[in-house]
C-alpha cells in the first residue's frame, strides 16, 4: 500500500507539468510567485516541493527548484517546521500529525511575499469493493463495448469528492489493440461525488493487474484536475486553480484504500 501511494504521488506529480510552464510572460506581477506541489496523505511524511515558474521556451518538465527557505505546516495547535532534504524539496517525519479532520496550512515567506495554502484532512474511504475481480475483454477491435464491466463502489452518503487511480503493474506490455498502446497504464478517474462507478472498456488500454486505489480528496484537487485538461497553447494561456496565497500549485490532503484488479 505504502509503494503504491508514493507511485501515486509521482502521478499527481505530472499534473502540474502545464501548471508550472504555462504563464503569460506579460503579467510582471505573477512571474516572480512559486509553484507549490503539496500532498498530505496519513502515515507518510510530509513532502512539499517548490519550482520558479517556467517560460514558454523551456523544455523542462518543471522549472528550478526553489531552494533555501524555511516552511512550516501548523495544525492550528502545532506546527513544525520542515527540512530541505534536497534542493527544492522539503519534508518532515509526519507520524502521527496527519489525522482526519484537522486542517493544516502551510506557510512560507520568497521573495518578500508570504507564501500560503490551507487544506483539511478528509476522511478514509469506507467499504470500498469491486463487483468482479476480474474482467475479461475479448472484443479489441471496432467500436469498443459501452456496457458496464465492473461496478465499483464505497460509502458516501455526504457526496463528497472522490478519485479512483488505477496502478497497471505490467505497464504498457499488452495494450488493446483497439487504442494503439498510446496511452499511459496508470490513470485516474474523477468519481464526480458518486458512491460508486461502473467500468467499460474504454476506461481500460492494456491489459494486466492493477492496483486500484480510491481518494477521498477535496474541492481544490478536483479543481486542479478539471482545470488540467491539456488545451492551452501560446495563443490560449491560463492559469489553473490553485489554493495557494501569492503563489500557484496545490497543497491538498486526501486518504486512500485500495484493492486489487485484473483485465484478461
Amino acid at each position: 500500500m505504502r509503494k503504491q501511494i508514493l507511485k501515486y504521488k509521482l502521478f499527481l506529480g505530472l499534473a502540474l507539468v502545464l501548471l508550472a510552464a504555462c504563464k503569460k510572460d506579460n503579467l510582471p506581477a505573477s512571474t516572480t510567485l512559486p509553484v507549490v506541489q503539496g500532498y498530505l496523505i496519513p502515515g507518510q511524511g510530509i513532502t512539499v516541493k517548490l519550482y520558479q515558474q517556467k517560460t514558454l521556451d523551456d523544455t523542462a518538465k518543471y522549472g528550478s527548484p526553489i531552494a533555501g527557505v524555511a516552511v512550516s505546516v501548523s495544525d492550528g495547535s502545532t506546527s513544525v517546521k520542515l527540512t530541505e532534504s534536497s534542493s527544492g524539496v522539503y519534508a518532515y517525519n509526519a507520524a502521527g500529525f496527519l489525522v482526519s479532520g484537522k486542517s493544516y496550512t502551510m506557510q512560507f515567506t520568497y521573495q518578500g511575499n508570504v507564501v500560503s495554502a490551507k487544506t483539511v484532512m478528509p476522511a478514509k474511504p469506507t467499504n470500498f469493493t469491486t463487483q468482479y475481480a476480474a474482467i475479461t475483454i475479448t472484443t479489441t477491435t471496432g467500436t469498443p463495448n459501452t456496457a458496464a464491466l465492473d461496478r465499483m463502489s464505497w460509502d458516501n452518503p455526504d457526496s463528497l469528492n472522490h478519485v479512483l487511480v488505477f496502478n497497471n503493474a505490467d505497464g504498457p506490455a499488452f495494450p488493446l489493440s483497439t487504442f494503439g498502446g498510446n496511452r499511459s497504464a496508470n490513470f485516474e478517474l474523477n468519481t464526480n461525488q458518486a458512491a460508486y462507478i461502473d467500468l467499460v472498456q474504454n476506461n481500460f488500454p492494456y491489459y494486466g493487474h492493477y492496483q486500484v486505489m480510491l481518494f477521498s480528496v477535496n474541492q481544490e484537487y478536483i479543481n486542479m484536475i478539471k482545470g488540467n485538461t491539456g488545451g492551452a497553447t501560446s495563443q490560449n494561456l491560463v492559469n489553473l486553480p490553485t489554493n495557494v496565497v501569492n503563489g500557484f500549485g496545490i497543497f491538498t490532503a486526501m486518504q486512500a484504500d485500495t484493492l486489487s484488479f485484473n483485465v484478461f
